[in-house]
């Protein structure tokens, strides 16, 4: 076989770590093969590699020394880059190695080129042989935040998804019982239901090849140094202790299935504001949270609520009391870090009457071959006079679909503010809603979407009017590029007894190229004659006029297509706190990159 045409994708590796005489045979025969016997007393762990399920060599881990055998056809730098990143967090996260040695006996260019390139250093000058050198908390600092971290969890009930799974969640987190029943429910009518006949294809996921419950800690820690390392270097890099010292009331982290780190300011506290992650506030409010939990969005409302129901966990409680204005954002942070894995949050706010809250959400994920699902639901009601404000900067990676359910219910007055950001995922469906229950009641739903290659952003917003005098307000703003899809997808309905009512509804496309494209799917009804709707869209490319001139000023091409960009994302830009507005142009210029000239 020539090596240029290996396909490191049929490469798999089988582990060995437990040594006795029972145990022995394949390893003998294994070993015999290449000429090379070794007392298995002195050996850790033995990684046997095959291609295709045949035996091409192994790699072999003994007094926490890396040393590797593989037949000649198969020796070359993409196997061995392939093979030593994968063995690399079996190393240190489940065998908890605090250093890791290379030794090559043969000075080999290949496993000097590989080793090096990954991160080991030189610990010797010998002659006869090399040894590299990597130490766990440098492959923690510069190598596996940026390949993906594999962690050993606490818990998991593995992929698939059955009735005796639901349940197991449930008694692992020791629920009440009508929770318990609750998800029963859920998940009965979640494999009774159909996937919505509107929108994209839903028919590409398997819901057996998912795993629903991820936990990779031992409970919610309030400090950050009691975060595990593993996890708290991920969120680092994006800052999350940053912001709560400089501009946060309270936050709170969610890694994979699970809660790992919440914190609040004392202000909170005296205020009366409860803000816990939703399991915890299961537990220490269960007539609080039994009151207004499945009101707003009712497991049976689509498929995707039933399953977040079934299989929901972790997400934010939030009670804001009469008369409390909470000053500073809160913010919590979501994000997938293992393949095949689904996200399921429940998140509940209430903000009673004449009170204000600010929520910020952020979500990522690193980019996987397999599907990642993201079915999260949002239930929120805004009291008399009250106003919540909902901020999310979405920015999964591609191979995440993303399929949430976000419904606020507003009473008297009060008036709810949706500023959705959507940048990343494969395939985003997320149409956050307004139900305008009492007379003057307002709603308002600023979002964007970007799509590049491969992506699929529809999105849009619903205003339902049920009360005289409401008004509601869309304004979406789409990006597509490099063949990329996006929709807006909106219902405004104004009922018989929401007299006096008015909505306005704006919807702009920019189109970055000719193969781009963009729908916008607009249901607007009105059951009186005493209201008023407006309704305008666009599709547009960059304006020619607008570049010249920009460029004529000394720009180039590329920083004046990212000024007209940012102009056009201006209104929802300038709704986000500042630090959040600066991660958005962020993420708005690496979106860029590649489509312009």
């Amino acid at each position: 076989m020539s090596i240029e045409k290996i396909d490191t994708s049929k490469i798999s590796i089988d582990t060995i770590t437990n040594f006795d005489n029972n145990n022995n045979l394949i390893l003998k025969s294994l070993y015999e093969d290449l000429s090379m016997v070794y007392d298995t007393k002195e050996l850790e762990v033995v990684f046997i590699i095959k291609y295709n399920n045949i035996n091409i060599g192994f790699i072999e881990i003994k007094n926490s020394k890396i040393y590797s055998i593989l037949q000649n056809d198969y020796r070359n730098e993409r196997i061995f880059s392939f093979l030593y990143k994968n063995i690399l967090s079996i190393l240190f996260n489940d065998l908890k190695k605090e250093k890791i040695y290379v030794e090559d006996t043969t000075n080999s260019a290949i496993i000097k080129n590989i080793v090096t390139s990954i991160g080991f250093e030189v610990n010797n000058n010998s002659k006869e042989k090399q040894i590299y050198e990597l130490s766990y908390q440098k492959y923690l600092k510069d190598i596996a935040v940026n390949e993906s971290i594999t962690l050993s969890s606490v818990k998991e009930v593995g992929v698939g998804l059955t009735l005796e799974k639901v349940l197991e969640i449930s008694n692992y987190k020791k629920e009440p019982k009508w929770m318990t029943n609750f998800r029963v429910k859920c998940y009965k009518y979640f494999m009774a239901s159909k996937n919505p006949k509107f929108g994209p294809s839903l028919d590409k996921i398997d819901f057996q090849a998912i795993n629903y419950y991820i936990k990779q800690t031992s409970g919610v820690v309030s400090t950050w140094e009691d975060v595990p390392s593993k996890i708290k270097d991920t969120f680092e890099k994006i800052g999350i202790p940053e912001a709560e010292k400089n501009f946060l009331a309270g936050v709170s982290t969610q890694f994979e299935s699970e809660v790992v780190y919440h914190s609040t300011k004392e202000e909170l506290d005296k205020q009366g504001v409860i803000f816990l992650d939703t399991d915890t506030a299961l537990k220490k409010y269960p007539k609080l949270f039994k009151k207004y939990f499945n009101t707003i969005v009712k497991y049976n409302d689509n498929k995707y609520s039933a399953l977040n129901g079934a299989v929901w966990s972790g997400g934010s409680f939030i009670y804001v009391p009469k008369g409390v204005t909470v000053t500073k954002p809160l913010q919590s942070y979501f994000r997938i870090n293992a393949r095949s894995s689904g996200q399921f949050e429940r998140t509940l706010i209430v903000v009673d009457d004449d009170s204000s809250l600010n929520y910020v959400e952020g979500c990522t994920a690193p980019l996987f071959s397999e599907d990642n699902l993201h079915a999260a639901v949002v239930e929120i009601l805004v009291g008399k006079n009250a106003k919540c404000r909902y901020s999310t900067i979405q920015n999964w990676s591609n191979n995440v679909i993303n399929l949430v359910t976000k419904r606020a219910y507003v009473l008297d007055n009060g008036l709810m503010e949706w500023i959705d950001g959507n940048i990343g995922s494969g395939l985003n469906m997320k149409y956050p809603s307004c139900i305008l229950a009492g007379p003057y009641a307002s709603g308002s739903t600023i979002s964007i979407a970007v799509a590049s290659k491969n992506q699929i952003q529809d999105t849009g917003a619903k205003m339902i009017h049920l009360a005289p005098h409401t008004k509601s307000q869309i304004i979406s703003k789409s990006i597509s590029k490099n063949g990329g899809e996006v929709n807006y997808r909106g219902l405004v309905k104004i009922t018989s007894d929401a007299l006096y009512s008015k909505s306005h509804v704006e919807c702009d496309t920019l189109l970055l190229d000719n193969i781009s494209r963009s729908d916008t799917i607009p249901t607007n009804t009105i059951s009186n004659t005493t209201s008023f709707l407006e309704h305008e869209a666009s599709v547009s490319k960059i304006n020619e006029e607008q570049l010249y001139y920009l460029m004529s000023r000394g720009l180039s091409k590329k920083d004046a297509t990212e000024l007209l960009v940012m102009g056009f994302l201006e209104p929802f830009a300038r709704e986000l706190p500042m630090e959040y507005a600066v991660e958005l142009n962020q993420l708005i210029k690496l979106e860029m990159e590649g489509s312009i000239g």
